[in-house]
């Protein structure tokens, strides 16, 4: 052996064994760290579909999709991390015997030819994603790029490796088809080197000895950058960007619904030690037992792995309506910040009793030598010390600053989903959220003022309005047909085909009760038989639960879900999405487990089915009382009936079925459609940072010309309503309405029904509701 050869086998096993041990012990860290989490049950269950499911997002890239390039880039440059590792064993081998292939393997060329296509795919995939990154970068787009606020020299360490791994495989391609042609060996042919032959023209003229020491010396570069890379993100548990490509695996493995669905739809019930809080037994739990999370340790080993997981694309902050008006959430660094403090407060956390309460003492009298002696860094107690929410600008009585998350960050949240939903590791900020604000509210007390009202009208009156129940049938008022009561005229709902969940915006907000009116009408007309339960309805408990009050939410929950079996519901129709979402997914977690379908999937079937026939085009059209349309409208998907579950054909196939009218989409449409600001209980929460984003999704609406802006949900209604009112004051075109799918459909149906009722449509006067709080 040369100097040089053993020079390279010195070197390049020595770092590849301090690198393997730093990753082991790293990896063991990484589960003692989860491990201080709180149980997370229902993460097992049907192990062979989460195995597909992890396939199918791993092999097809599903979560990766919505961004072609970036993710046909990802792609080449992930599985080539995987399929080129036998690239690196052969560089060990190399360093040994320049000519070295791998045994059993050798030269086989469909081997081969996968190892060059995967080889030049991750070369260029990789250039492909620095570029994306220094286009998408927030020296020139500021808050508009995605990457503002990720960590930039991880991302280009990671990129450099990556570079730098798949130049030194082409080019030791190049050079082993070079020594074969120089040594005269059968393999060295374009079959065996179909795209990197031509790099060995290069070496042509070149001795055999100067060949194998450029091998070797490329061989060990390559090692070099390989265990480099090992070693520093051994050292760096917190660098998402790498870490990812390990711990994706099991975070996708474990999401919520192990057939693939996104971590939307239902909230999950507060747990204690796992299981479920009893809320008619909450004085036998323990004082100490967290409602929510209070610290990071109280968030479940699910969670906790969440936060490591996060590779710091993005995409849930490019999409998220809070961050795109100027408010201070990033679910992103949300995400990041609970990382890195859960990584920082670790070693406190893994430390026993005894060693914490003498170290927070000695720092508490200035022994900063304290936490030494019982081997906890002074930096991990320190940040013992810190709330998890709370003032962050920094707390002089406390040496390691403010909190870790601002209250206004978890309060900017309207839980529309798209985070979740952009989220390519399945990620579930949404809950992490909502956990956050239940021990704000429930332990802490500590919620926006105007939630206050909201809660005290929700606990005496049943509705976030605070009106009487004998008020909710003040829509049906003058209608030319019966609206059924269920316990009164309806003794079994099995004698109608649904029951009518009208909600309390559709009860009591002025507008909403067109879309009720409306919809009452297009079920007579199909004669579909319905009842209602009029003032046996309460509010569903939408807004109490996504404010942190889970308490409120299962006081009203568990009260409807005992009418609603009682008086037998079985098929439920709902205009809210918020209603909709709750009765459909979050009701079956009390015992209430019904059919629910939203207005806008039962009048498309209704249409389908010829019961109901829009024939009228916009200038035939009956618009008489609740009823509008118009020659174009464009269509804003409610985020609890979109993105939360997956209704997003039905409401446009229904407006596509109207004669002579034109359908414009936004460009922020469908799962990437932006929200209207409702959601999360801000309904009833002042606006008081950044812009609005009522007005923010008002003026794209505006900007498709359309003449309708249509919706399916009244929280959407009431909030694009506001914004249109705002941009119509500023010199908006009037004749733009913002109206319910139904309110179109019935506009169009009527002229072609028999025993035509428009006279006696007209909606009555309507009551002066109070609204919820200001929104324009």
């Amino acid at each position: 052996m040369s100097p040089v050869q053993i020079l390279a086998i010195v070197v390049g096993l020595g770092v590849t064994l301090v690198a393997v041990a730093l990753f082991v012990r790293t990896i063991a860290g990484f589960v003692a760290k989860f491990r201080v989490g709180q149980p997370a049950t229902g993460r097992t269950d049907d192990p062979l579909a989460r195995t597909v499911t992890l396939l199918r997002e791993f092999l097809g890239h599903t979560r990766m999709a919505r961004k072609p390039l970036v993710a046909a880039a990802h792609w080449f440059v992930m599985l080539g991390f995987l399929l080129l590792t036998t690239t690196l064993a052969t560089a060990y081998g190399q360093l040994f015997n320049p000519e070295f292939a791998l045994p059993l393997i050798g030269h086989f060329p469909p081997y081969i030819w996968l190892a060059e296509l995967f080889g030049w795919g991750t070369l260029f995939g990789i250039v492909a994603l620095i570029i994306i990154r220094q286009r998408k970068h927030p020296r020139s787009l500021e808050r508009r790029s995605r990457f503002w606020g990720s960590t930039f020299w991880q991302a280009y360490v990671v990129e450099f490796v990556i570079l730098g791994v798949g130049l030194c495989i082409v080019l030791l391609r190049g050079l082993e088809f070079a020594l074969g042609r120089a040594t005269g060996a059968e393999w060295a042919d374009f079959v065996h080197f179909p795209t990197t032959g031509w790099i060995g023209s290069f070496f042509d003229g070149m001795s055999t000895g100067t060949l194998e020491t450029t091998i070797i010396l490329v061989a060990t570069v390559k090692i070099l950058i390989s265990m480099g890379w090992m070693v520093t993100i051994a050292v760096t548990p917190t660098m998402g960007v790498a870490w990812h490509r390990f711990l994706a695996f099991p975070n996708i493995w474990f999401k919520r619904h192990a057939e693939g669905r996104t971590s939307l739809a239902e909230l999950q019930p507060i747990r204690v030690d796992g299981e479920v809080l009893d809320f008619e037994n909450i004085e036998e739990l323990d004082e100490d037992a967290a409602l929510g999370v209070g610290k990071v340790e109280d968030f479940t080993w699910k969670g906790l792995l969440d936060f490591s997981t996060c590779t710091e694309c993005g995409r849930c902050q490019e999409q998220c309506p809070a961050w795109n008006t100027e408010k201070p959430l990033s679910p992103k660094m949300l995400i990041m910040n609970l990382r890195n403090h859960h990584h920082a407060k670790a070693p406190w956390l893994l430390a026993s009793e005894e060693a914490r309460e003498a170290a927070g003492e000695g720092s508490a009298a200035g022994d900063g030598s304290a936490a030494a002696r019982h081997n906890i860094p002074l930096s991990a107690v320190l940040e013992a010390q810190r709330e998890l929410v709370g003032a962050t600008e920094g707390d002089p009585t406390i040496p390691s600053g403010g909190a870790v998350i601002d209250p206004d960050v978890i309060w900017s949240c309207t839980t529309c989903g798209a985070c979740v939903e952009q989220c390519p590791v399945d990620i579930e900020h949404v809950d992490t959220i909502v956990d956050l604000r239940r021990y704000q509210t429930l332990i802490e007390s500590a919620f926006p003022s105007e939630l206050g009202g909201l809660f005290k009208n929700l606990e005496n009156k049943q509705n976030p309005w605070g009106m009487s129940a004998r008020a909710r049938m003040d829509w049906a008022k003058d209608l030319p047909f019966e609206v059924k009561m269920a316990g009164a005229d309806v003794e079994d709902l099995d004698e109608v085909d649904y029951l009518f969940w009208v909600g309390c915006a559709g009860a009591y907000e002025d507008r909403a009760k067109k879309t009720t009116r409306a919809v009452a009408e297009l079920l007579n007309t199909a004669g579909v038989s319905f009842a209602v339960l009029g003032d046996g309805e309460t509010c569903t408990g939408d807004p109490a639960r996504r404010a942190g009050n889970e308490f409120l939410f299962q006081m009203l929950a568990q009260q409807n879900v005992e009418v609603l079996n009682e008086v037998n519901a079985t098929k439920i129709v709902v205009t809210c999405a918020h209603c909709f979402n709750t009765i459909k997914n979050e009701y079956p977690q009390l015992g209430g487990k019904y059919e629910v379908v939203h207005h806008t999937q039962l009048l498309n079937r209704l249409v389908r089915e010829k019961k109901l026939t829009p024939v009228a085009k916009p200038d035939q059209a009956d618009t008489s009382g609740v009823a509008s349309t118009a020659e174009s409208v464009t269509y804003h998907d409610p985020c609890y009936l979109g993105r939360h579950n997956g209704v997003y054909s039905p409401p446009r196939e229904l407006l596509g079925a109207l004669p002579g009218v034109e359908m414009r989409e936004m460009p922020r449409s469908g799962e990437k459609s932006f929200c209207c600001g409702a959601g999360g209980a801000r309904m009833w929460m002042e606006e008081k940072l950044g812009s609005r984003i009522n007005v923010n999704r008002t003026e794209e609406a505006l900007a498709t010309g359309a003449d309708r802006i249509a919706i399916g949900c009244p929280f959407c209604r009431v909030m694009l309503s506001d914004g249109l009112t705002q941009k119509q004051s500023e010199g908006a075109r009037e004749e733009v309405e913002v109206v319910d799918v139904a309110q179109m459909l019935l506009a169009a149906v009527r002229r072609g029904q028999e025993g035509d009722t428009a006279d006696s449509d007209v909606a009555p006067e309507p009551t002066p509701d109070p609204e919820p709080a200001p929104t324009s």
